[in-house]
């Protein structure tokens, strides 16, 4: 009860400091709505790129690690880069940059503590596969084909404390299919998540169509060239079916 919590915060100094922490999160979070909501609407209106230019993986992957480094550290989550270097995608710097960040940031929110978050990048043909793996909670089979929802949240209570809006997975797949790709989704409840953002390697006239039935290579996280994470926990199972982000 709001009234209930101002007039207590009027009596009590602590309580007073713990209701303007309360008003500060919560302002925080409704300015990051609106915004995620004008980028949101703004992606949806949009058609695809009309002058997509090359853009370096490595910096966009070093701008996503480093924004969400802080909050990793709060958690002494491991923030590791792996795969081929020196990588390029064709479309939007900042948009890039935004959906790799949504899905780094995410990966940590609803990662356990003391674990690691890794991106790795592959070229692919004509696209690149660029994967966000953790080792956090998972996601439920009942769940995974809704994850790219607008203000979907598979666990709403766990979603409100980590300050997250539900549109960021959201903005991912609009920017990816902006871009002519897709964001892909393999997961399995307590056993971690893998994002992976494919985006097109060559200039569109250049591009081969994306067959309906294309999937992500089911390689774990501890395959050749990348890091091996805690085997009791492992960020990828190959098992577990990709969910494509569905079209609205």
């Amino acid at each position: 009860d709001p009234e209930a919590a101002a007039a207590q915060a009027a009596e009590d100094v602590a309580a007073s400091r713990r209701f303007a922490e309360r008003i500060k999160r919560e302002s925080t979070r409704l300015g990051r709505l609106v915004s995620e909501l004008l980028e949101l609407s703004r992606l949806q209106g949009a058609e695809r790129l009309p002058d997509p230019e090359p853009v370096s993986v490595d910096a966009v992957i070093a701008e996503a690690l480093d924004r969400a480094r802080t909050n990793a550290a709060a958690k002494h989550i491991e923030l590791v880069s792996v795969g081929t270097r020196g990588l390029t995608v064709f479309g939007n710097d900042s948009q890039f940059a935004t959906a790799l960040g949504n899905l780094v940031e995410n990966a940590v929110a609803y990662s356990h503590e003391h674990s690691a978050v890794v991106v790795s990048a592959l070229a692919e043909g004509d696209r690149i596969d660029i994967s966000v793996s953790d080792q956090g909670i998972g996601i439920g089979p009942g769940d995974l084909d809704r994850v790219f929802e607008r203000f979907y949240r598979a666990d709403q209570a766990r979603s409100r404390s980590t300050g997250g809006t539900g549109l960021g997975l959201a903005i991912v797949k609009h920017i990816a299919t902006n871009h002519g790709g897709r964001v892909d989704v393999r997961s399995r409840l307590g056993g971690g998540s893998t994002f992976t953002l494919r985006l097109p390697a060559r200039p569109p006239e250049a591009m081969l169509p994306l067959p309906a039935s294309f999937e992500i290579d089911p390689t774990p996280v501890g395959g050749v060239g990348t890091p091996t994470l805690n085997p009791a926990n492992p960020a990828v199972h190959p098992a577990e079916p990709v969910i494509p982000a569905a079209e609205d």
